[in-house]
């Protein structure tokens, strides 16, 4: 009894002060607290509805204020989320006595919103990436020892040292750490987690279907060429399709084929597929081994739907040329050294905010501290490649862009190409896999030398104008428990899947490989969907 009439107490006072206390700043001077910095004083059951409503995982993302130059060259000023007032710039020096020399950031804040705010800061280099946080007004400082390298020496030298900015301050960025857990919880609370994010962020809807949510299906009624989309919405998987699901505008996170034998046997080719070793490989199984895995060891709730082909293409279709690159690929490790290059075709219209190139470059330094074998299989390959050179390290990598005088942005977007091979074979991501094999197959008739399959998400594989259009001519099984029939069969799932844009894109030269992608809308410009305008802006 006497704890809650404290809180009550507590609760009483808090919103007391919220009320009639002023807390915006009054003649320039900062006022004592902001009505968000005493949250926490409140109840746990009161205070984290009100906490949890204002931040999401989003907000675990910093964003890029600049970068701090040697004193003398440009000051670096920016907004924070705490202190409204700060400069930064770097000096350099020799107090280690080093062969490089080091440096200190001095950083300057002021003009706080309330006495109780804090600013949390990231400060990064190709080479390093260390934090710090401010409470106090004044002028703070941020010593650098030592530069690891000659090289990262003549890069602060010329670009300074980057500042990323927590814009959730102390009690957001929490808050975002407790909502971004949930999204690779595998049960109940994971799903609503990821269902809740993708509502917020894409605008995606989770209308339940009546019942069964598996289709009583008839696999004759099944043809080689025939697309699996296929949405995980819980687990480490559900997680990391719901981050590419808001990245990328796809509203699926995985994709299969299926194809049958010369016998008339139905098997799946899929990209990604778990191995005995615990391998993400290209594998073809039968789809009576594929099929009872996902309605009985998929612990991820998998959404899955059939994507029939159109009959016209169906009959172009060449099951053997398609056969002979599926086994050529059979055995190969998941496309990861292109994975993240499909999404980014542009400079600055493919990144969620807060994400920019910025981010992405401090990401992969941090990745590449910690697990540099993985960073080597993820991107160092495929930036060689687009810079022309061999083994560099990343970053030695991202040196050599600013020596070149291009910008890492610029470097993410050049586009992935279909011969590139890398040490451990040719790389293809679940849709690119797909892709290849209906190039391979006939499907892309005279635009097969001037597409490359690895530049398209999944979201632009569905797009593509190659399904059945006709809804008389689709399986009699195909959504018979749903009252709303969708333009293709979905065969597994408690929610309705939604594929935006449909079976609604003609094949062009070059397809994909600048087009932006912005959530919520993800809007594609009208010039990104005009063939002949297209072919003169690249034969230009």
């Amino acid at each position: 009894m006497a704890v809650i009439l404290k809180n009550h107490c507590l609760l009483i006072i808090v919103l007391f002060l919220c009320c009639f206390c002023p807390w915006r700043q009054i003649n320039g001077y900062e006022s004592l607290f902001h009505p968000k910095d005493i949250l926490p004083l409140l109840p746990r059951q009161v205070s984290w509805p009100i906490i949890n409503s204002l931040h999401s995982a989003v907000d675990l993302l910093p964003a890029f204020m600049g970068a701090a130059s040697i004193e003398g060259n440009n000051t670096l000023e920016w907004k924070g989320a705490c202190f409204f007032k700060n400069i930064a710039w770097l000096e350099l020096h020799n107090k280690s006595k080093s062969q490089f020399g080091g440096g200190t950031l001095h950083i300057k804040v002021s003009n706080a919103h309330s006495w109780t705010c804090l600013d949390l800061y990231i400060f990064a280099t190709p080479y390093r990436v260390t934090w710090d946080y401010y409470f106090l007004s004044r002028e703070h400082t941020l010593e650098i020892k030592e530069w690891k390298s000659e090289a990262e020496l003549e890069y602060v030298k010329n670009r300074g040292v980057s500042i990323f900015l927590l814009q959730a301050g102390m009690l957001g960025t929490l808050s975002a750490i407790w909502n971004a857990f949930p999204l690779f919880v595998n049960n109940g609370w994971g799903e609503k987690s990821n269902i809740d994010f993708l509502e917020k962020h894409m605008g995606a809807s989770f209308e339940e279907r009546p019942q069964p949510w598996v289709t009583n299906l008839t696999t004759d009624d099944i043809h080689s060429g025939d697309f699996l989309a296929i949405s995980k919405i819980r687990g480490t998987w559900g997680a990391f399709e719901t981050l590419e699901k808001w990245a990328t505008g796809s509203y699926a996170g995985h994709t299969a084929v299926c194809l049958r034998d010369a016998e008339g046997k139905l098997w799946v080719g899929e990209s990604g597929n778990n191995n005995d070793k615990g391998e993400d490989v290209i594998a073809i199984l039968p789809w009576d081994e594929w099929w009872e895995f996902e309605l009985t060891k998929d612990n991820t709730n998998p959404h899955i739907a059939v994507l029939p082909l159109h009959p016209d293409l169906r009959a172009k279709f060449n099951e053997t040329a398609a056969w002979e690159y599926a086994r050529s690929m059979a055995g190969k490790s998941y496309g990861y050294h292109n994975l993240i290059f499909s999404w980014i075709d542009t400079i600055d219209g493919n990144y969620p905010p807060p994400v920019d190139a910025h981010l992405v470059a401090s990401v992969m330094t941090v990745w590449n501290q910690i697990a540099p074998e993985y960073g080597s299989n993820l991107w160092n390959e495929a930036l060689n490649k687009r810079l022309g050179t061999q083994n560099l390290s990343l970053p030695d990598i991202l040196v050599e862009v600013e020596k070149r005088g291009s910008s890492f942005a610029k470097l993410l977007a050049i586009p992935e190409q279909d011969d590139w091979v890398y040490s451990d074979g040719k790389s293809a991501s679940c849709v690119a896999f797909i892709l290849e094999m209906y190039k391979e197959g006939g499907l892309f008739g005279e635009f097969a030398n001037s597409i490359q399959v690895t530049e398209f998400t999944i979201r632009d594989a569905y797009t593509l104008n190659l399904f059945e259009n006709n809804s008389s001519r689709l399986p009699k099984w195909c959504n018979a428990d749903d009252t709303v029939k969708l333009p293709f069969c979905q065969i597994r799932g408690k929610y309705r899947m939604e594929l935006p844009g449909y079976n609604s894109m003609d094949l062009y030269p070059h397809m994909n490989e600048r087009c932006p992608s912005m959530p919520p809308k993800y809007y594609r410009p009208q010039v990104f969907t005009h063939r002949a305008v297209l072919e003169e802006l690249y034969n230009a």
